[in-house]
């Protein structure tokens, strides 16, 4: 998606204190059967250009072969359009210890500061249903309250969180209700194993939400 040129400049600018680099627009067709909202871009769809390209990418595209949906027929964003990183230690195999840069989970602060993107992109796509991947997709819609946890694999249908102006720092609430699924993270199976079935069976339910829009 083509974002107006302010919005971009304006999210920029209250980013530049963070640690983020790059910047990944969304994608997917204007009419989508759904859209997916995950947290931030990491090293691999900065580089390359392409949401959810990596290794939880590949992840990603296995469950929705499971739904019979391919990459093209969802728009694919996210709560953060740059990735965030952290600098830490690495020991080389010759010994030397080197800086490197690694993924971090996005914070309030950069969330706030690219939400007018969000807030465009919601506008103008305007989904039937939103897929929401992990605890800061799903909280960046429907506030901290809600954890993934707790409401994996529900249909959610509320309002959602928006900004409240373009000066503003605190978000407020939409007028318009909208349908939310959440679901895991598809990294979250890297260091969990054993949510892989849970993920099954909201795949289950999810599709047959999308044979239903």
């Amino acid at each position: 998606m083509k974002y107006p040129s302010h919005l971009v400049k304006q999210v920029k600018e209250q980013s530049a204190s963070y640690q983020l680099e790059g910047f990944l627009s969304g994608q997917g067709p204007e009419n989508p059967k759904f859209m997916l909202l995950g947290e931030a871009p990491g090293e691999t769809e900065i580089h390359n250009g392409i949401p959810f390209s990596g290794r939880a990418g590949k992840q990603l595209m296995f469950f929705l072969e499971r739904i019979h949906v391919t990459r093209e027929e969802v728009y694919i964003t996210s709560a953060v359009r740059s990735r965030p990183y952290k600098w830490r230690e690495k020991k080389e195999r010759n010994g030397e210890i080197i800086q490197k840069k690694y993924n971090r989970t996005p914070n309030q602060g950069e969330i706030l500061a690219h939400a007018p993107l969000l807030d465009y992109e919601l506008e103008k796509i305007n989904p039937n249903l939103i897929v929401t991947l992990g605890n800061i997709g799903l909280q960046r819609l429907t506030g901290k309250n809600k954890k993934i946890t707790d409401v994996h694999g529900q249909l959610l249908k509320q309002p959602i969180q928006k900004l409240k102006d373009m000066q503003s720092a605190e978000f407020t609430w939409s007028e318009k209700e909208y349908h939310i699924f959440p679901t895991f993270h598809p990294a979250s199976i890297f260091y969990n194993r054993s949510l892989l079935e849970l993920i099954y069976e909201d795949l289950e339910k999810l599709k047959k939400h999308v044979i239903k829009n």
